[in-house]
């Protein structure tokens, strides 16, 4: 199925080109404008937004325009909209924030890409988002979990656990950002755009350096055979054409093998696939018996309730932790031992 609609109110799968019949010899037409998913794409490109992100809004954008018979957008308004958002959560069940992601991709559509007044905009109601505590590991699940890792899995886990990071801010780590002399790793465009610095354990020097070096000789054998040049975000490579084969701007956990990127085609290697990590906390998980439904992200509230435990102030971890209001922080203060675990139940009392 062609995925894309042109500017116009062609169908989901037309073609553009000459029209059919036409003589094999006749002039090439005068340049089409883009196909209406690859303008998604475009404008997603232009402010900057990540791959997955633009791979959502195309998605929702295709699901929006198959549900309606593959009709154009701009012959469609509040009605189908509405229509969407509530299939969505009456016959596929998804979460609230799946639908409210599907919410934001269609606006993006109207506002962002067709460049439509919306003045129906106001009467969508966002589905609202239960408030649920995070699974939080106690420091024995966490060290019995951790124990269980393996290689390069096990240092990633460490940083999740021991520096707060996001799954994709480990992955995504630069050689570069390690600082052993400030003792010190550097969050580089984290949730929101942001940069900050998150301590190093010093229980993981040795096998973060072991780590280094293998990059460097790997790193090594990819420019003897010609690539070994990395990614580098906001036109970087232009600016600093060399920047991306040095050794500072390589991936700490890079991938086993070369892949295409999917944006300029290039053939580099790029970060590990996160889902290497999770499917290896998973067994972990299993294998030391926590019934408790923990993932990669478990490690990083694990390390926020711990800090708070141990009695850092909750604007130290809100820092740490690159939140930007404290109100997200205060979530952890549910979970400690001074709220439902340290009060004596009254069955206790003597």
């Amino acid at each position: 199925m062609d995925e894309a609609v042109s500017g116009s109110s062609r169908p989901l799968d037309e073609a553009s080109g000459a029209a059919d019949g036409a003589p094999a010899t006749a002039p090439a037409p005068a340049a089409a404008p883009p196909r209406l998913l690859d303008q998604i794409r475009i404008r997603c490109r232009t402010k900057h937004y990540s791959i997955r992100t633009e791979r959502a809004y195309v998605g929702w954008a295709r699901r929006f325009i198959l549900a309606n018979g593959r009709r154009h957008p701009r012959e469609l308004g509040l009605a189908e909209v509405e229509a969407f958002l509530s299939a969505l959560a009456v016959r596929d069940d998804v979460a609230a924030s799946t639908q409210n992601q599907a919410l934001s991709a269609l606006l993006f559509l109207y506002k962002e890409v067709l460049g439509l007044e919306m003045p129906w905009v106001g009467s969508v109601t966002r589905a609202k988002r239960p408030k649920r505590l995070p699974v939080v590991l106690t420091p024995v699940e966490v060290r019995a979990l951790l124990a269980l890792l393996d290689g390069q899995a096990a240092l990633m886990g460490s940083l999740l656990y021991g520096a707060g990071m996001r799954l994709m801010e480990a992955v995504r780590l630069r050689v570069k950002d390690v600082d052993f002399g400030r003792w010190e790793i550097v969050v580089r465009n984290g949730k929101g755009g942001k940069d900050r610095r998150v301590p190093l354990p010093r229980r993981l020097e040795a096998a973060l350096q072991a780590q280094i070096e293998r990059v460097r000789v790997l790193h090594g054998r990819d420019l003897a055979q010609g690539y070994g040049e990395v990614w580098l975000p906001h036109a970087l490579s232009r600016k600093y054409p060399t920047a991306g084969r040095e050794l500072g701007w390589q991936y700490v956990f890079p991938a086993s093998g070369l892949s295409e990127d999917p944006r300029s085609g290039t053939r580099r290697r790029h970060h590990v696939d996160e889902a290497v990590l999770q499917r290896a906390v998973k067994s972990a998980r299993v294998a030391a018996g926590i019934d408790k439904p923990a993932t990669c992200h478990t490690l990083r509230h694990s390390f926020a309730t711990h800090l708070l435990e141990s009695g850092h102030d909750i604007r130290t971890v809100q820092e740490l932790l690159g939140h930007k209001d404290v109100a997200t922080t205060q979530i952890y203060t549910h979970v400690l031992g001074r709220g439902a675990g340290g009060v004596l139940s009254p069955l206790d009392r003597d």
